[in-house]
């Protein structure tokens, strides 16, 4: 169930509301439910998902994406914390077999080992803790994803040149877009900004020794930025190869490591991993 902090500062002082859908005292845990079934067809559509795929909702609240996610065939495992909302849930999808409601907290539910994709309002507070284990372990199975996040964090996670390296190496492995922006009034109670839905897709062509690769390239980028990017690639391939590779992508190469874009150091990585 969504529970959105007001700002993404006060991510780890968020809690929870004793009635979120209907006490009129101030939303202190910043629970936002989707109620605009047009967020919800765009989020759906996005996906792709359809017979045979395995789709995790994490946060499923009151089944505002369950129930189209449901309808495209997927096999649905919706994920929630509040046992009123999973009695409800479990209620109104009683006979479904497609849709599975698992009583759990999306930081710790365990995840699949076989191809899934999420679909999913996650919440503020924990959006970072959220992405981190969906896309950071080298053995991710997650395929994409399409999320709800606060519209400040979407364009962090989707900027070309991230201010950190976690974010930089998930970028390396996964397209991050934004689809669309979200107004407040698509949330009942409205938050205080706008949303955006973050679309994240797998790179299909990237393969394992090139992500490891890219990863170290990225890792001495980000520990010296002002470092010249010849110094950082002529560390794993000789000076004058790593001048040619370099100017072969754009890039001078006397330029500081923080001003190549991740995908030029995953094209590095790959021009050195297919020889």
């Amino acid at each position: 169930m969504p529970r959105h902090a007001r700002t993404h500062s006060r991510q780890n002082r968020a809690g929870r509301a004793n009635h979120p859908a209907n006490s009129g005292a101030p939303n202190h845990a910043g629970i936002h439910l989707l109620r605009d079934p047009s967020v919800s067809a765009r989020m759906v559509s996005s996906s792709g998902a359809g017979p045979g795929d395995l789709v995790i909702e994490l946060g499923a609240g009151l089944g505002a994406l369950t129930a189209p996610l449901a309808a495209t065939g997927a096999r649905v495992i919706a994920v929630e914390r509040d046992p009123r909302f999973v009695a409800k849930l479990r209620r109104r999808f009683a006979g479904d077999d497609g849709v599975r409601v698992v009583e759990a907290d999306a930081r710790t539910v365990m995840l699949p080992h076989r191809p899934y994709r999420v679909v999913a309002n996650i919440p503020y507070a924990i959006s970072t803790a959220l992405l981190r284990r969906l896309l950071d372990p080298e053995t991710t199975s997650v395929a994409g994803a399409d999320l709800l996040v606060e519209w400040g964090f979407a364009k962090r996670m989707t900027d070309t040149h991230p201010r950190d390296l976690e974010v930089a190496w998930w970028q390396a492995r996964f397209e991050l877009g934004i689809a669309g922006r979200v107004r407040p009034g698509s949330f009942r109670p409205a938050p205080s900004v706008d949303s955006a839905h973050l679309v994240v897709r797998r790179r299909a062509d990237v393969s394992r020794a090139q992500a490891r690769l890219a990863r170290r390239l990225l890792q001495d980028a980000y520990r010296q930025p002002r470092r010249p990017a010849r110094d950082v690639l002529g560390a794993h391939v000789p000076k004058k190869r790593a001048h040619r590779l370099l100017t072969s992508t754009g890039i001078d190469p006397p330029a500081a490591a923080s001003s190549v874009p991740v995908t030029t150091w995953l094209a590095l990585a790959g021009e050195l991993t297919a020889t």
